[in-house]
């Protein structure tokens, strides 16, 4: 998980969708930006969330994945990321997550694929 700059609550990895580009090409490259990780395999979709409150900044659509990576973990953008580690499920970051990241991670945490 990384700790954004912008509220400083933990969530996901992740980021916009540039203009031309697939959903696979967005996470291979938002995933190396935010945590320096290489990605292996999509394993599987967790979620569309699309909420119009989901985030407090723009009407956002978010497709969350399940992904294999390899390498290690290090902040590779300084200016959105504040930190990054891993977590076991039964320590996660408390009290809250950036925008509906919880829900993300819980959905994924119970093998559900959500369309929300």
């Amino acid at each position: 998980m990384i700790r954004r700059s912008d509220d400083g609550c933990w969530s996901l990895p992740g980021g916009m969708i540039d203009w031309g580009e697939d959903i696979a090409s967005a996470v291979c490259r938002e995933l190396k930006e935010e945590t320096g990780l290489e990605l292996l395999k999509i394993r599987r979709l967790v979620g569309v969330y699309s909420a119009p409150d989901r985030d407090p900044r723009i009407h956002s659509i978010c497709v969350v994945v399940e992904a294999e990576v390899q390498g290690e973990m290090k902040v590779e953008d300084n200016l959105e990321v504040l930190e990054i580690q891993a977590f076991d499920p039964s320590s996660l970051p408390q009290p809250q997550m950036s925008h509906d990241h919880a829900r993300q991670l819980e959905d994924y945490l119970q093998g559900l694929t959500t369309l929300a």
